[in-house]
């Protein structure tokens, strides 16, 4: 669901996404994490402005619930939000990470 929702972004359109488990917020902070950076071999020799652009550009750290939040609502301690932004990139679901990695490791 992750890639078909950054696929539908726009340029300098936001994903905001909310996990109330821990293995949700994993899935979600690998996914903006390798969305963020270009994935290639770390012995290449390549200058940065050689590098291809990140789909992806995050937006802050995790945000979690306020002590105000918690003491009105005490089931949302486990909440994370996670906010990433569209980059002018061209869209290439190709270089997005997999999911199925998320989850293994």
């Amino acid at each position: 669901m992750l890639p078909q929702a950054v696929a539908r972004l726009a340029p300098g359109g936001r994903l905001a996404v909310i996990s109330f488990h821990s293995l949700e917020d994993r899935v979600v902070k690998r996914f903006f994490a390798g969305a963020s950076r270009p994935e290639l071999p770390v012995d290449l020799p390549i200058r940065a402005s050689e590098m291809p652009a990140a789909q992806l550009r995050l937006v802050g750290r995790a945000q979690r619930p306020s002590a105000a939040e918690l003491a009105a609502n005490p089931r949302a301690r486990s909440a994370r939000l996670r906010v990433a932004e569209r980059t002018a990139a061209a869209f290439d679901a190709a270089v997005l990470p997999r999911l199925e990695d998320a989850w293994r490791s």
